[in-house]
């Protein structure tokens, strides 16, 4: 129902194949001629679903439809007629979707190309198609118009807006029509790229397209009536973008790292450069080809390398890449699109650098055929020559590290070659102590190769092989002893002066004439001498193996080898070994020295055996036995043996008293000739319990004390606690008589250790109503300065100097305030000027209210009847109130 007005004839196009879209509505191809259809790919179909399990199937077959749904001749055929009509089936097996379309193929006239050529007619695209996508089998439509896909040039220079194609429905000659596009380009981002006269049906185009911001645009159109009821089906608009070469082919890097070994063969691989273009690259405007600028350096030639035009691909074109020579090459490659034409083309360039890689194509030389070295006898680890090689290899890469190996002249392995890890030198250094009397001088082969092997087809150099002459110095060794340590095998006892052998050294100097002096480094128990001169050694004691400075049967000495050589003197130790082979010298000792025995028999006895310094066989068995004198001994004891280091030792009789007996007992041991010694055991013979053992007393007194001695001492214990007793309950009880004696003043009132000072009495509120005047003496002022030494008032400072009284202690022990009180008096007595300043005060009066009352008041209260005769002890002052207030029994 629709039908498309051109406004544009387009030349007529040749192509390969032609493409159906199946969209849900019929597609429509405005291409009319087309190549021969042998094997070429006539249609190629595209599903609406979007799935890609879709299969196809022809009615046909002389046709076939691939996976991918092109159409194709199965098999080389001449079109009989005019035109070839084809029915292709697709489904989804997923969703049992069906969808049909029919092909029709016109075979135009034969041109000047040999074959036919298929046409396709617009008349072709009417065929019945299935218009929307559905599971359940076939629905026809009425056929509609299809608008040919509209072709639009990128970066179009205008004007705008600029007309694209006309549509018109059949109906808008009976009613008036409204005209609207949707989607993307119209009513949706990127908006009004397109818009449509709604009147006309004219649709434009509003500004410049650009293909690689978006290449195609599909849009809807919709014709309304104005009541805005639909009056046709919405028709698809496709509009594609035609691509311009505008863009420039971009490479992804701007600079490229490349390697590749020397030596390498032509046609080596070393890199891939890659330039993309934006523009489309199905045409010439987006088809990049590379090609190489420049090479620098151009050394050995100045095309060592090419690139494949189309990948990009870089490899060696010519042989000769030497690192030693050339280590890089900086190559400018050019990217150009329009199939690398150069007139219509864009270009760019970047930069491959490409790195020549080591490999070990040199081997290491020696500078010089011949090193020589010095080294003095008996040193190591000394380096005597130093080898210098020269390698163009890369320096510090195994290709260039050095290994040195000695292929003769040190069949001892005196020395090694070692490799200075900064130099690459070789170090020749001694490794085992060369002699001189042996070996004078050594002439080494030395062969040098890298840690690397060589490349193929690379020979060692015969400058990879040299000579080192070593040459070795005499100094002065230390004489050594052959046999060290000397090991000699003697009795021990041999006497003084015994000749035991001759421990001499050897000097290694052959070539020096030098003399050996001999002497002792250790001799622990100077058992020994040694001549100087020929290194005899004699005994300078006797040799005891008992000693304790035998260990394991071997006395060890040490002598010292002194050469007199002047650069400098040197010298040599030896250590003499002397195994002491025993000898029966030492009596065996009896033990136990002491033990306890109950003075009843059978109840228990005593084991003894027997100690011996000697060794096996010159100890044990033993033999012990009872001494004939005295008789007692064997009248009262026996000895039962037991083995060859046991004995028991028993009473013989039936009761023996308690006490400390010394029994003889002769020990005899195994020694050719046996030694024997006589020794006694002390026996504590003791009262025994029901199970042997000794009791206290019975202890006690086999330790050699009487009944009455042991009564004795335990009344002597007795007295000395009653003493300590009777001395601690009589110093409690002076302690007691001390803290009871009683004071003068009552406890409330005692101001022993707040004395206070007063030039004037005052009242307090009690004493408010009594005369002061009355404590005033009724001599005047000039009569207190003119009073004669005497007795002063208690109010007045004495003028004079006065007394000195004890001072009393810091911390006063309780028991020393009395005897402080006394001394005060006393020095308070023998003072004849006056009563202490600072004493007891007197007061005619005391004012009433005074809780202390007055003298009177003492004889005329209940207290009266107190005891003061105390106050005869404190001095004559005291003694006249005794006399007046004593008596009573309270205080």
């Amino acid at each position: 129902k629709w039908r498309t007005f051109p406004e544009k004839k387009y030349p007529q196009l040749k192509i390969k194949c032609l493409k159906l879209v199946f969209d849900c509505f019929p597609y429509h191809a405005n291409l009319t001629h087309f190549s021969p259809l042998l094997l070429s790919v006539p249609v190629k179909f595209n599903n609406c679903a979007g799935n890609k399990g879709v299969r196809y199937e022809t009615n046909s077959l002389d046709f076939k439809v691939r996976g991918d749904g092109t159409l194709l001749a199965a098999q080389h055929l001449q079109v009989p007629s005019k035109q070839l009509i084809l029915l292709v089936t697709a489904w989804d097996p997923q969703t049992l979707g069906t969808w049909e379309a029919m092909v029709r193929l016109l075979v135009a006239e034969k041109s000047q190309h040999s074959g036919h050529k298929v046409r396709v007619s617009q008349s072709a695209f009417r065929s019945s198609f299935a218009p929307k996508c559905f599971a359940n089998g076939l629905r026809r439509q009425k056929r509609d118009w299809v608008i040919p896909p509209i072709n639009v040039p990128e970066n179009s220079r205008g004007p705008f807006p600029q007309q694209l194609v006309r549509i018109r429905s059949d109906k808008d000659k009976e009613i008036h029509i409204r005209y609207s596009i949707t989607g993307v380009g119209a009513d949706q981002p990127p908006m009004e790229v397109f818009n449509i006269d709604p009147v006309s049906g004219r649709m434009y185009v509003t500004r410049p397209m650009d293909r690689e911001e978006r290449a195609s645009y599909h849009l809807r159109a919709h014709a309304v009536d104005m009541n805005g009821n639909k009056v046709e089906n919405p028709i698809d608009l496709y509009i594609y973008v035609i691509d311009m070469n505008d863009n420039r082919p971009e490479f992804i890097n701007q600079v490229y790292n490349g390697s590749v070994d020397e030596g390498s063969k032509p046609g080596t691989y070393v890199m891939t450069v890659t330039a993309n273009d934006a523009d489309d690259g199905t045409t010439a405007n987006g088809m990049v080809r590379y090609r190489i600028v420049t090479q620098t350096p151009q050394s050995p030639s100045q095309n060592m390398f090419t690139i494949n035009s189309e990948t990009g691909d870089i490899v060696t074109v010519a042989a000769g890449l030497d690192r030693e020579k050339v280590q890089q090459y900086i190559v400018i490659v050019q990217a150009t699109d329009m199939e690398g034409n150069l007139n219509y083309g864009l270009s760019n360039t970047a930069t491959a650098i490409i790195t020549v890689t080591d490999v070990n194509d040199n081997p290491p030389e020696f500078t010089t055929s011949t090193y020589s070295g010095e080294v003095p006898e008996n040193r190591v680890e000394v380096v005597v020559a130093n080898l210098t090689v020269m390698d163009r290899d890369q320096p510090h890469s195994p290709n260039w590290n050095a290994i040195y190996r000695i292929i003769s002249g040190d069949p001892s392995g005196h020395f090694t070659v070692r490799t200075d890890p900064v130099t690459n030198e070789g170090m020749v250094t001694v490794v085992k102590a060369v002699d001189y009397e042996m070996n004078r001088a050594f002439m080494l082969t030395v062969m040098v190769s890298n840690q690397a092997p060589l490349a193929s087809g690379i020979q060692m150099s015969f400058q990879s092989t040299a000579g080192v002459t070593i040459s070795v110095t005499d100094v002065n060794e230390a004489p050594y002893f052959p046999t060290n340590h000397k090991l000699i095998r003697l009795e021990e006892g041999v006497p003084t002066g015994t000749v035991l052998t001759t421990f001499s050294a050897v000097d290694p100097d052959r070539f020096m004439q030098q003399a050996v002096r001999y002497s002792k480094l250790s001799d622990p128990a100077n058992w020994l001498n040694i001549n100087a001169t020929n290194g005899q050694i004699t005994t300078a004691a006797v040799l005891d193996r008992e000693s304790d400075y035998i260990k394991n049967n071997v006395y060890e000495a040490t002598f010292l080898a002194a050469d007199n050589g002047e650069n400098p003197p040197a010298s040599g130790t030896g250590t003499l070994q002397i195994y002491l082979i025993d000898i029966n010298d030492n009596a065996p000792e009896l033990l136990p020295k002491e033990a306890q025995i109950c003075e009843k028999p059978n109840l228990n006895v005593i084991n003894i055996t027997a100690a011996d310094a000697d060794i096996d066989p010159n100890v044990g068995p033993f033999v012990f036995e009872l001494p004939s004198v005295p008789s007692a001994v064997r009248k009262n004891w026996t000895i039962t043996r037991l083995n060859g280091d046991y004995a028991q030792l028993s009473l013989r009789i039936m009761y023996l008293e308690a006490g400390v007996y010394d029994v003889p007992i002769i020990v005899t041991d195994s020694g050719n000739p046996p030694l024997y010694n006589t020794s006694v055991i002390k026996v504590k013979v003791c009262p025994c319990d029901e199970n042997g053992d000794c009791t206290t007393i019975g202890a006690v007194a086999a330790a050699g004390l009487g009944t009455g001695a042991i009564i004795a001492i335990l009344i002597c214990i007795i007295i000395l606690l009653t003493m300590v007793l009777l001395f601690v309950v009589w110093m409690k009880r002076r302690e007691k008589e001390r803290h009871t004696k009683q004071l003068l003043i009552d406890p409330e009132d005692d101001v022993r250790d707040n004395i206070l000072k007063y030039d004037e009495e005052g009242g307090g509120e009690e004493d408010q109503d009594y005369d002061l005047s009355q404590l005033q003496q009724p001599e005047t002022m000039d009569h207190v300065l003119n009073k004669t030494p005497g007795v002063r008032r208690v109010d007045e400072r004495p003028i004079g100097a006065e007394p000195q009284y004890p001072i009393r202690p810091v911390i006063p022990h309780p028991g020393d305030i009395g005897d402080f009180i006394n001394e005060g008096l006393r020095a308070a007595d023998n003072d004849p000027t006056a009563p202490p300043y600072d004493s007891l005060l007197v007061f005619d009066y005391e004012g009433s209210g005074s809780t202390a009352g007055s003298v009177s008041s003492l004889n005329s209260s209940s207290s009266g009847d107190q005891d003061y005769d105390y106050l005869n002890d404190w001095g004559p002052r005291f003694k006249k109130l005794a006399d007046m207030y004593g008596g009573g029994e309270e205080d």
